[in-house]
């Protein structure tokens, strides 16, 4: 039982992902109060690591979501194809007029000293109203599945998707499939509707159920109320905080059996430090130190939380499952969009020590 964890060897799909499909406009380096265009990127913190493992790491993927019938929800659908995804949804109709819709995610890209700004346009989401009985998870099952995972941003949804995270979860243990999380925490997200007593209520009792835990020391504190130290006195490139609060983390869920993190400094919007550890079955395992230009940061811990969940399902050894995490993450920041345009190729050699010298 590698990395403690029973980890399939063979299923009809490696690993499926429940949560909200949205789409992020991107105006580039140009402030949304400026732009005149932007672009589109079909995105989702789940949907993410199911497209990265399936178009970067060439694994089967599943995407268990909420779907509108109009021509927002047509473009993201197809893009969900286009990465090799196979996609498990409810349908909604559009009535035309205010939805229910497909959530709009404004993020322009700052630059040098100026911060990238993030706001929503959630209204009358799709994915906020899925809830539990809204899935044949037989169905999505019966050709046996490797990896369930899901995370923070659906659950704050509304009080109905954390409920359906749990229902998932269940089932996927029932099934034999590893669990993961990403806590991903999100105030802004929480505060509409229960806040941090809410948040870490949902939580806790999602966690219950979850084999692998991503997540910094803010999420841990803030979603899950784990206890720390003060976060701000240390270098965020210092795992120390992070690896200290484990101890807390396991006692508390016993059935967690790794916890990992990116670590990031940022020095500008575009010159990051970048990093990752992660703590697997008893043992810490930190990556090396990457100095990152940054093209579109959106998507890094996706990114890493894809590389590193291919390392576990492909049996790599702790060090590199890490490193694999880590190099991924890090080369998504170097593309425009959410999701990889890397491939596995390149992550590898960029675990290993590979340089950006020209590839002849």
């Amino acid at each position: 039982m590698k990395y403690g964890l029973k980890i399939k060897q063979k299923a009809a799909l490696d690993l499926v992902s429940l949560g909200a499909l949205n789409h992020r406009v991107d105006p580039g380096i140009i402030p949304f109060s400026k732009a005149t265009e932007w672009k589109v990127h079909p995105s989702g913190g789940e949907y993410n690591v199911a497209a990265n493992l399936a178009n970067c790491f060439r694994l089967k993927t599943g995407i268990v979501s909420a779907m509108v019938k109009y021509p927002i929800g047509d473009l993201i659908s197809e893009r969900v194809l286009l990465m090799g995804i196979t996609p498990f949804y409810k349908y909604f109709d559009h009535n035309g007029v205010n939805g229910p819709n497909m959530a709009t995610i404004y993020s322009d890209r700052g630059f040098g000293v100026r911060a990238p700004v993030v706001f929503y346009n959630r209204s009358n989401e799709a994915g906020a109203q899925l809830k539990p009985g809204d899935f044949d998870w037989d169905k999505i099952f019966a050709g046996g599945v490797r990896w369930f995972h899901s995370g923070g941003i659906f659950a704050a949804l509304s009080e109905t998707t954390g409920e359906l995270i749990i229902e998932g979860m269940q089932t996927a243990k029932a099934a034999g499939a590893v669990t993961s999380f990403d806590l991903n925490y999100r105030a802004k997200l929480w505060n509409i509707w229960g806040g941090l007593e809410r948040a870490q209520d949902v939580m806790r009792r999602i966690v219950e159920n979850v084999d692998v835990l991503v997540g910094n020391e803010e999420d841990l504190q803030l979603g899950l109320g784990i206890p720390g130290p003060e976060m701000e006195s240390k270098s965020k490139l210092d795992p120390s905080t992070f690896i200290g609060m484990i101890d807390n983390v396991v006692d508390k869920y016993p059935g967690v059996k790794i916890v990992a993190t990116t670590l990031r400094d940022c020095h500008t919007t575009n010159h990051h430090s970048w990093g990752a550890v992660a703590w697997i079955n008893g043992e810490t395992y930190i990556s090396p130190t990457a100095e990152l230009n940054i093209h579109d940061r959106v998507g890094g811990g996706d990114g890493f939380a894809s590389g590193f969940f291919y390392g576990l399902l492909s049996g790599e050894e702790p060090q590199e499952t890490v490193n694999l995490g880590w190099a991924h993450g890090a080369l998504i920041t170097t593309f425009p969009g959410d999701t990889t345009m890397a491939t596995v190729e390149q992550v590898r050699a960029f675990a290993q020590g590979g340089s950006a010298r020209i590839q002849r």
